[in-house]
């Protein structure tokens, strides 16, 4: 009992002393400032999702799988060359736009160069997303879709920059097509100046000789050869309403220049394997029939079809006209091609014409028929390379001669033969740069 009354007093005196150590607690201090917040993480993979989810950027990847820019094979054959690359490499064209490369001719001592060329480190890569859209993936947003990667208006190459194409609807987004389906210039390629042709004077002296073997090499300004040709995007001129040899009056331009944008119809809703992103508008009729466009009475491609089947087929019979007077001693100056695969525009004439000149190459094509005068039959293919027959078959071939007139028309037909359509990007243009090249023939 002692024991446990001398523990108990021993507990309390050390609580008192412990007690007497610390003093009554004071009143509670003021609250401090609150600290900031901090900023939001970003969640990278909900804003790609924004946009690479199956109704955007993979339904557009399907669909470019279509086109031609896709699976073309340009890009790869064209890779490394300079002068193509603006149009036919990625890398390439955003060079030039950058740079607003210029395309009118520079005099180095009296011959002429062409500057529209990208550099040498930047000639290569297959047209893709960021070729039009320049701006992908800077800010991760659906807004880097725009701006496109050009809509300034275009210079036209073939005309040296003296014309320009500026298609300004829908904020000049057909700038960019314009860009690059344009016809290359003709040169002077048969004297030492190497400028571009003097279009003008086809024009004012049609009557006058432009090319004739028989007559001095100074006077023959360009040898025709079988790619003597506009190359094949001339669309952008058509549907501009620019950049034909204009023979006569009376040139306007239909509706579409001016209401319609290329994407219009090449981009419109998709019907089977043309639209979207296909850039396709083969018997896709959604962009037409929309409301305030074709809507009231629905373009078709049916025979009755005033705005379609008629055009295409007047267009044709033009065509047809036209290539009849291009003719030397009964041989067509333009050249037939019946292959499917090769010829681009068959079916748009009814003997099947590419475009190219029917002159005879052993190489490109030994089935044309008129005489080969050129001293290089082909690019780096000098003629002593032909054999025997081939040299004694061509001396036998009917001469090519041509007046101002003949090589205007000859330009004219390649510019409506191959902007594909047969009228209809620009029914008022076509039409009248047709019938007034085949009256000025004789």
């Amino acid at each position: 009992m002692k024991n446990l009354i001398k523990l108990f007093s021993f507990t309390l005196a050390t609580g008192l002393l412990l007690s007497s150590c610390e003093g009554p607690m004071g009143p509670a201090g003021e609250d401090g400032l609150a600290g900031l917040d901090g900023k939001d993480g970003k969640d990278a993979n909900e804003t790609c999702k924004l946009c690479h989810n199956p109704t955007v950027v993979d339904a557009v990847a399907v669909q470019f799988e279509l086109s031609k820019h896709s699976y073309g094979e340009a890009a790869f054959g064209e890779a490394g060359s300079t002068g193509c690359a603006p149009c036919h490499e990625s890398e390439g064209f955003k060079y030039v736009v950058k740079n607003n490369t210029p395309v009118a001719f520079v005099n180095n001592g009296g011959v002429y160069s062409n500057p529209y060329a990208s550099s040498a480190s930047t000639s290569f890569g297959a047209i893709g997303c960021f070729t039009c859209h320049s701006s992908l993936h800077t800010t991760f947003a659906g807004t880097d879709f725009s701006p496109l990667t050009s809509t300034a208006a275009i210079p036209m190459t073939m005309w040296g920059g003296t014309k320009t194409i500026d298609l300004t609807q829908k904020g000049g987004s057909s700038n960019l097509c314009a860009k690059c389906h344009q016809p290359r210039p003709f040169t002077r390629s048969n004297t030492t100046d190497k400028n571009i042709l003097d279009y003008a004077n086809l024009i004012a002296n049609p009557t006058a000789v432009f090319y004739d073997v028989a007559q001095a090499n100074s006077l023959n300004v360009l040898k025709p050869s079988y790619r003597t040709h506009t190359h094949y995007g001339t669309v952008g001129a058509i549907f501009a309403g620019k950049g034909g040899i204009e023979f006569g009056t009376g040139y306007s331009n239909s509706q579409h220049t001016t209401v319609a944008a290329c994407q219009d119809c090449h981009m419109a809703p998709m019907t089977g394997a043309a639209g979207g992103h296909t850039f396709n508008s083969k018997g896709n009729f959604n962009g037409c029939n929309v409301t305030g466009c074709h809507s009231a009475a629905p373009i078709t491609a049916t025979t009755t079809s005033k705005y379609w089947k008629q055009t295409r087929d007047a267009v044709k019979a033009q065509l047809n006209a036209l290539a009849a007077k291009l003719t030397i001693g009964g041989v067509d100056i333009l050249n037939r091609n019946g292959d499917a695969e090769s010829n681009l525009w068959i079916g748009l004439t009814t003997n099947n014409y590419d475009g190219y000149l029917n002159i005879y190459d052993p190489i490109t094509n030994p089935s044309c028929q008129t005489y080969n005068p050129s001293s290089f039959q082909f690019i780096g293919t000098p003629p002593a390379t032909w054999t025997a027959e081939q040299i004694a078959y061509n001396a036998t071939l009917p001469k090519v001669t041509l007046t101002n007139a003949q090589m205007g028309a000859i330009i004219n037909f390649q510019l409506c033969l191959r902007e594909y359509s047969l009228g209809i990007h620009n029914t008022a243009y076509s039409t009248t740069l047709l019938a007034n090249s085949i009256a000025v023939l004789p």
